[in-house]
C-alpha cells in the first residue's frame, strides 16, 4: 500500500545566484498544493467572525466558568453570545472614553477567563492591537512589553494588579489606565493616584460606559490584530506582530484541514480552555470556536482541579501539551492500581 503524502513540492531548490544564497525547495500541505481556499467574503476580522456567530446563534452558550460556594466548585455558568456582545460593547464603549483609539495597543494580563476574551473582543471591536502580558518569559518581562508596545491600557487579574504597579515609573509615560478584571484594593488605588494612573474595578470601569450606540472603526484583514511575546533564544522578549488575515487564514484552513477527514467544529460543540491566551495557539483555537457559535468553559486556574473541570464541562475539544497528558494518565493508572479488580477491568476494556 502506498504511503500517503501530506506535503507536497511546489518550488524547486535554487542555486546561490547573482550574491544570494542558495534555497531548498518549497514544501506545501498536500491539502493547498494548487493554493489555499479564498477567505469567507465580507469578513475582514475577527470582530466580523464574532458579530457574525451573535447573529447567527444568540442564544447559545459561549463563556463559561464554574460558580464557587464555600470554597467549592459548582456547575459552569455560561453568558450567551448575546450577553457577551453587550458586555464587550460597553468595555468598548469605557475605552473610547479613555481616549484610547484604533491602532493602540490594549495589555491583557492574567489567566484564561471570561473577562479574558471579552477585553480580547472590545479590542477586536476597536480596531486595538491586543498584547497579552506573560510574566513567565523571565523578571521584567512585563515592564519591557508594556514600554516596548507603548501600551495606554491593561486589562489585570486582580492577584496581577501588584505586579503591573511595579512596573511604573518606568512605564508611566506610556500605561495611563489599569482596569482589574475583580476588585480594586485602598493601598492598589493609592499607589496608582501617586503615579497619575487612573485604576478600576471591573465594575466601575463598566460605569464608565456612556455611548449607547457605540461608533465602531472599519478594521481590515491587514490590520494587526495582537502582538504576541515569546521569549526567544537571546534578550528581551520578541514580539510577533500578526494580523486579523492571519487569524482568519487559520480558521479556514483548520475547517479545510477537518473537512479533509470528513469531521468538523459546529455550535454543538464546548471547548475546554487550559492552555494560555497568551500562546497564539490558544488564541486561535478559541477564534475557532467562537466562528462556530460554540462553548468555551474555563479551568479553575489549579492543574490539581483539572480533572474535575473537566468531568464537569465534558469538553468535546481541548488544547493540551504532551506532558499534561502524561500527568493526566498518570492520574488515572495510580487512581486505578487502588481500585480493585472489578473497577480495574471495566476501565481497562473501556480504554481499550
Amino acid at each position: 500500500m502506498a504511503s500517503k503524502k501530506f506535503i507536497v513540492e511546489v518550488e524547486k531548490a535554487k542555486d546561490s545566484k547573482d550574491g544570494k544564497p542558495s534555497v531548498g525547495p518549497v514544501y506545501r500541505n498536500a491539502l493547498v498544493k494548487d493554493g489555499f481556499k479564498p477567505l469567507p467574503s465580507g469578513l475582514s476580522s475577527c470582530w466580523d467572525i464574532f458579530c457574525e456567530s451573535v447573529k447567527k446563534y444568540p442564544n447559545n452558550h459561549m463563556l463559561g466558568e464554574r460558580e464557587i460556594f464555600n470554597g467549592k466548585a459548582g456547575r459552569y455558568v455560561w453568558l450567551t453570545y448575546k450577553q457577551a456582545y453587550d458586555i464587550v460593547l460597553k468595555i468598548a464603549s469605557s475605552i473610547l472614553i479613555c481616549g484610547v483609539k484604533q491602532g493602540g495597543r490594549c495589555g491583557i494580563y492574567g489567566a484564561n477567563c471570561s473577562k479574558w476574551v471579552i477585553s480580547m473582543q472590545a479590542c477586536n471591536a476597536l480596531g486595538l492591537c491586543c498584547v497579552p502580558l506573560y510574566d513567565t518569559l523571565g523578571a521584567g518581562a512585563v515592564e519591557y512589553i508594556i514600554c516596548h508596545a507603548e501600551i495606554p491600557i491593561v486589562f489585570s487579574d486582580e492577584n496581577k494588579l501588584s505586579e503591573v504597579l511595579k512596573t511604573i515609573p518606568e512605564t508611566g509615560k506610556h500605561l495611563k489606565i489599569l482596569v482589574s478584571f475583580g476588585k480594586v484594593s485602598r493601598g492598589q488605588r493609592d499607589a496608582a493616584k501617586s503615579f497619575c494612573l487612573d485604576i478600576y474595578s471591573w465594575d466601575e470601569f463598566l460605569l464608565l460606559e456612556a455611548v449607547k450606540d457605540v461608533s465602531l472603526p472599519v478594521k481590515k484583514k491587514k490590520d494587526i490584530c495582537t502582538i504576541m511575546y515569546t521569549s526567544g533564544t537571546t534578550g528581551e522578549p520578541k514580539g510577533v506582530m500578526i494580523s486579523h488575515d492571519s487569524v482568519l487564514s487559520f480558521i479556514e484552513g483548520c475547517d479545510h484541514n477537518l473537512e479533509s477527514m470528513n469531521e468538523g467544529f459546529s455550535e454543538e460543540d464546548v471547548y475546554f480552555s487550559f492552555l494560555p491566551l497568551a500562546h497564539i495557539f490558544d488564541r486561535v483555537m478559541e477564534e475557532e470556536f467562537i466562528s462556530k457559535g460554540a462553548s468555551i468553559g474555563f479551568w479553575q486556574k489549579d492543574i490539581k482541579l483539572l480533572i474535575d473541570d473537566i468531568k464537569e464541562l465534558k469538553p468535546t475539544a481541548i488544547c493540551v501539551v504532551p506532558r499534561v497528558l502524561e500527568r493526566i494518565y498518570s492520574g488515572l493508572l495510580e487512581k486505578m492500581s487502588s481500585a480493585g479488580f472489578i473497577k480495574g477491568a471495566v476501565f481497562n476494556i473501556a480504554y481499550s
